[in-house]
């Protein structure tokens, strides 16, 4: 079966794939995917133009400067939902509509906002990651949308595949244009 071309622009790295069972190995590479990820972005985008950063990364996709502010955006929202299920028991996480987030004016700005922002709350994040018990990992909160328990150990994962996924969004761009 052939895959589609949008679905491939999509997802240039799949679908998050994280296993039932997760292996303290698991965890920590995903760790050091977080803890290199802002260096990463910001090394890929830091020689771009408003042009450029103004470009889709697919049709009617958002442009490299609505992904680096969304990226922040989400990884704000997940570093938060940490803290509430280290401080609470099984809290329902609050959802936003990244879409609606993705059009606000704020997400017009200088990517250089998002990049350091980024840079800040991924050392804070991993710090506090590398910190966590076997036990603090089991720890779960739940999604308001599918009602599913998720982890902390597999939102890990799940963030790693995000940071991946949206670079790759960027190089893949970056490349098709020539301008890497």
């Amino acid at each position: 079966m052939a895959i589609d071309p949008i679905d491939r622009l999509k997802y240039p790295i799949g679908k998050a794939l994280i296993p039932d069972q997760i292996s303290e190995t698991d965890v920590q590479k995903w760790i050091s995917i977080l803890d290199s990820f802002p260096k990463k972005m910001r090394l890929i985008t830091q020689n771009l133009s408003d042009d450029q950063l103004d470009t889709p990364y697919r049709p009617e996709g958002w442009t490299i400067r609505q992904v680096v502010h969304h990226v922040l955006d989400s990884h704000t929202n997940s570093y938060i939902r940490f803290k509430w299920t280290l401080t609470e028991d099984r809290p329902v996480i609050k959802a936003y509509d990244e879409k609606k987030w993705a059009a606000l004016i704020d997400n017009e700005a200088p990517i250089d906002l998002s990049l350091v922002a980024l840079e800040s709350l991924h050392a804070k994040w991993v710090y506090l990651l590398k910190r966590l018990s076997p036990e603090d990992l089991k720890r779960v909160f739940i999604h308001p949308d599918s009602q599913e328990e998720v982890s902390l150990e597999k939102n890990i994962g799940i963030y790693a595949w995000h940071s991946k996924h949206h670079y790759s969004h960027i190089a893949n761009l970056l490349m098709d244009k020539g301008w890497l």
